[in-house]
């Protein structure tokens, strides 16, 4: 109990001075997307999988072409890149749909900058597990029959903006490695484990290591 409630506070202390800090390159982001492609301003992503299972709306500055999941779902010429997005732990690592903005923005986290939102709504924290999708949970563990408990452990506390393995520069490995990171974050529960994250987050950042 009160570990969770002096997350929450380091939560909302560090959303709201984050916000002020990026604030700048807020504006820019928001400037250079409107200029380099049609589309919102924000990334019209599917539901992310929350604590305890809930469905949320991820906010994320968009870097992909307008309606990017729906083509890659239901346009023909992208079947093989689905299949490849399924295989590969729902990443592309040369995926046609991002824009020039957007390759920067994501390798630098940049886009990921408009969660700190869902953190002061309580959807997520600072520090936390991978906010799956739920489609990925589904189909990965059918793959990996072996995470299904783990998978538990990670939905038992709140995704995070940064997290174990982003930080470690790992985030291509297989969805089995992830999983048992991130399961490994949630039952270890430490204040301080998350302020060392904290602090090897602006690396991660810079050198483009923690880029999904």
């Amino acid at each position: 109990m009160l570990h969770d409630i002096t997350k929450r506070i380091i939560d909302i202390i560090f959303s709201i001075s984050l916000m002020i800090i990026f604030s700048p390159i807020v504006l820019l982001t928001i400037i250079a997307i409107k200029l380099d492609s049609e589309g919102p301003v924000l990334a019209d992503t599917p539901s992310r999988v929350g604590k305890q299972g809930k469905l949320f709306k991820m906010y994320k500055f968009r870097s992909m072409v307008k309606n990017a999941h729906e083509l890659l779902v239901t346009n023909k010429d992208f079947t093989h890149l689905h299949e490849e997005y399924k295989k590969g732990g729902y990443k592309l690592k040369n995926d046609p749909r991002i824009t020039n903005v957007g390759k920067i923005i994501r390798k630098y986290s940049v886009d990921e900058l408009p969660q700190f939102i869902n953190v002061l709504k309580g959807e997520m924290s600072i520090v936390g597990p991978r906010a799956y999708y739920p489609d990925e949970l589904r189909d990965q563990q059918k793959n990996y029959p072996n995470t299904q408990n783990l998978v538990k452990v990670v939905l038992s506390v709140k995704p995070g903006i940064t997290g174990a393995w982003q930080v470690g520069g790992r985030s291509e490995i297989n969805f089995d490695k992830r999983i048992q990171i991130d399961a490994h974050y949630a039952s270890k529960r430490s204040i301080l484990y998350d302020f060392y994250i904290i602090a090897k987050t602006p690396f991660a950042m810079l050198s483009g290591k923690g880029a999904m």
